[in-house]
Order: structure tokens, then sequence, then C-alpha cells
């Protein structure tokens, strides 16, 4: 049974740094196209970062410089290390896998595993 788990949420002040993991299991991991996405309260789920399984990345504008997405295949894990965070990135965030490559990685449709999300707060 495929399972994604994602945690390292929390709050922080602006400025702060968080690191999100993400634990896949149940399938073959290295195959799949990862992303981090967010949702904040009222508003669509965006992709924020992506990785593809040949490690090639894609990233919003929004976060570009300031996030870094990355993959453990061995241990099966998907990282997002957030840097200079602000209060516009308050949002849930959910990881998404993918089977395969797609040409739109930072799109919700290409996804069809989701984790459960966890939460980020930015405090001004």
């Amino acid at each position: 049974q495929v399972h994604l788990a994602e945690s390292g949420g929390g709050s922080v002040q602006s400025g702060g740094s968080l690191r999100l993991s993400c634990a896949a299991s149940g399938y073959t991991y290295s195959s799949y196209c990862m992303g981090w996405f967010r949702q904040a309260p009222g508003k669509e789920r965006e992709g924020v970062a992506a990785i593809d399984s040949d490690g090639s990345t894609s990233y919003a504008d929004s976060v570009k410089g300031r996030f870094t997405i990355s993959k453990d295949n061995a241990e099966n894990t998907l990282y997002l290390q957030m840097n200079s965070l602000q209060p516009d990135d308050t949002a849930m965030y959910y990881c998404g896998a993918t089977y395969g490559r797609t040409w739109y990685p930072l799109s919700k449709n290409e996804y069809n595993l989701w984790g459960q999300g966890t939460q980020v707060t930015v405090s001004s």
C-alpha cells in the first residue's frame, strides 16, 4: 500500500528556516516524480518545488533562491529546505508523487498520490 507521510512543519518567525520531510513507502520511490505543494486557507493548492526521477528540479518563482528540494532514494525520503521564510509562506504543505516523468511537475493535476500535510506558520 502506497503511503506518504510529511513531517517537520511548525511555527517560525519571519526570516527563519524549516526542513520538511516526506517519508514514502509501498512503491519504487526512485521511479517517481515527487513534489511539494502548499495550500493556504481559501486558496488553491499550488506547486512549490518538484524533483523528477532523473533528479532535475523545478521551483515556483516565489520560492526560488529560498527553498531547496532534495531526495534520498536509499531512504525513500523527500526533503524541502526552506530558508528566509516569510508570512506569505504560511500554509499546509503536502508532498505528492506521480509515476514516471511529467511535463508539468508543479501542477497538482499531475499527481495522484498525496500525504496528509504538515502545517507551516510564519509570523512577522
